[in-house]
């Protein structure tokens, strides 16, 4: 910054510039005066960013000063640091009114004094950001307004009505291209290819905004004759012949809006009804407001595709699963129109039920899972590709099935393990499957402990219990008949067991999981 300093008193005038020169290096003290009639030439020659002035001073008050100084033609807007020896609320008063919000009380307090200078200087850069001259050109400035922190002051009004022709009656069209989880991949092609169809079209005036967080392109169109004339061309023309380009499951919206002051909250009232692609296809624009308009059917929700991927869980048959979530993924393109707030909610419940049943029967590691993440894909979904993918995801998780673990076994763990999953129905022990090692059940205990993390009664316990689960969820076999399949003899102290291990009697789990 360059900084002019007024002060009567040469030793506090040059312990200012001193303590500048310490503590802000960087800035240049371009002048100092004794008065206020000095200092007023001083400032108006030299347009400095700060001034720090005196308040009582001969010939001309520093007040004085001020209010000359922001009222001359020149519109100067440097800031001001205002010192005084009185304490006094008319002085500060008087201040304010010249837009001075530091005012400082001699003897100076060097903290103080820092603290105030560095305000100024963020000050200063909000007011940089500002400057239409410093946004330079278009694109940077309507970026600013709908995403950053750029107010619409008479400054900027008058900056872009001269440059651009923009009034309160300006009409404009925003256009939402998302690009999705390609953003990046496709962002180049997608925005040369949309220039070139834009360019096609004569006399047509558009800005392109890149926007990564949201993963989309934003067209703003403006200066035209006929908004629905435009809507058509670009639904018709620019969108459809975008498809055809070979770039996948990009989503468009359309809104008008009047007046520049409008652009933000448009932005984001359209930004809320992108998800309509889910129910329409990238075919179709979603058009604000006429999306409001639409009807749509009852959304019943596929129970039967629930049960059926259930049951496939239990047999964990992989292509019977994969199968029942591609039936799952077409049920929404039946021909009717749903809206999406209702698919996204079937897509929930449709996961949560086969995250469920997948972490009890241990094909999913559930607390590994990040359940909040794939709620937020889903929620935030904007197309139908984006619903199927969190889909194949879980699947995939379930595919992945975690062997790493198991390469690090030994190999007298490993045969007893494949035992277990052998025989578990038939009650098999400890005692009889280290017989069949040559090795002592004790030895083998011990191994099994350290290697698998669980003794291995707990081991063969929750995992009969697991297999029990599965039946009671996939078939309709009587308690007593479930029991003996997973190698308890004894219904009743099956139930037990199975009591111990999920707090819930075999009856009430089945009843639960139906």
């Amino acid at each position: 910054m360059r900084v002019v300093v007024v002060e009567d008193e040469i030793r506090i005038r040059e312990g200012i510039c001193k303590l500048i020169g310490k503590m802000f290096p960087q800035y240049e003290v371009v002048g100092t005066a004794e008065n206020g009639e000095e200092g007023l030439k001083l400032i108006l020659k030299e347009n400095p960013d700060l001034i720090i002035t005196d308040v009582k001073m001969p010939l001309m008050d520093g007040l004085e000063m001020l209010s000359l100084v922001y009222t001359n033609e020149k519109k100067i807007k440097s800031k001001a640091i205002v010192l005084s020896a009185y304490a006094e609320f008319s002085y500060a008063q008087q201040a304010m009114r010249w837009g001075v919000r530091e005012y400082l009380i001699k003897p100076l307090a060097v903290s103080e004094f820092v603290q105030a200078v560095k305000k100024i200087e963020m000050q200063n850069a909000e007011a940089e950001k500002q400057n239409p001259n410093i946004l330079g050109r278009l694109d940077n400035i309507l970026f600013g307004i709908i995403f950053g922190n750029v107010e619409i002051d008479e400054n900027l009004l008058y900056f872009l009505r001269g440059k651009y022709k923009f009034g309160d009656d300006t009409r404009f069209s925003e256009v939402q291209i998302y690009l999705g989880e390609k953003y990046q991949e496709n962002l180049a092609r997608t925005k040369r290819d949309l220039q070139r169809f834009l360019n096609a079209r004569k006399n047509l005036r558009y800005c392109i905004l890149e926007i990564p967080k949201d993963k989309m392109l934003l067209v703003i169109l403006y200066d035209y004759e006929d908004a629905h004339a435009l809507e058509r061309w670009f639904q018709n023309g620019v969108a459809m012949q975008l498809r055809g380009s070979g770039l996948p499951h990009s989503s468009y919206g359309w809104i008008n809006v009047v007046g520049i002051k409008e652009l933000k909250n448009s932005y984001h009232k359209l930004l809320q009804y992108m998800d309509w692609n889910i129910s329409f296809g990238d075919s179709v624009m979603i058009s604000y407001p006429k999306v409001l308009q639409v009807r749509t059917s009852i959304c019943i929700y596929p129970v039967e595709i629930e049960n059926r991927v259930k049951a496939a869980l239990c047999s964990f048959d992989r292509d019977r699963i994969l199968k029942c979530i591609n039936d799952f993924n077409d049920y929404f393109e039946n021909g009717q129109l749903y809206a999406p707030k209702e698919i996204k909610e079937s897509y929930i419940r449709f996961l949560w039920a086969i995250m469920n049943v997948a972490k009890e029967i241990g094909a999913l590691n559930y607390e590994e899972l990040e359940q909040q993440k794939i709620l937020e894909k889903i929620m935030g979904a904007v197309n139908k590709q984006e619903l199927k993918s969190v889909t194949m995801e879980i699947f995939d998780y379930m595919s992945n099935d975690q062997k790493g673990e198991e390469n690090q076994l030994s190999l007298n763990v490993k045969k007893a393990e494949n035992m277990i999953f052998e025989y578990y129905q038939t009650g098999i022990t400890l005692e009889e499957i280290a017989a069949k090692l040559n090795i002592t059940p004790e030895y083998l205990g011990m191994q099994f402990h350290k290697e698998k993390g669980v003794k291995f009664s707990t081991y063969i316990k929750e995992y009969r219990i697991t297999k029990a689960k599965e039946l009671l969820i996939g078939s309709q076999m009587k308690i007593s008949e479930v029991a003996a399949k997973v190698g308890y003899y004894d219904a009743k102290y099956f139930s037990r067991v199975f009591r111990e291990c999920t707090g819930q009697l075999p009856a009430e789990y089945r009843k639960t999981h139906k």
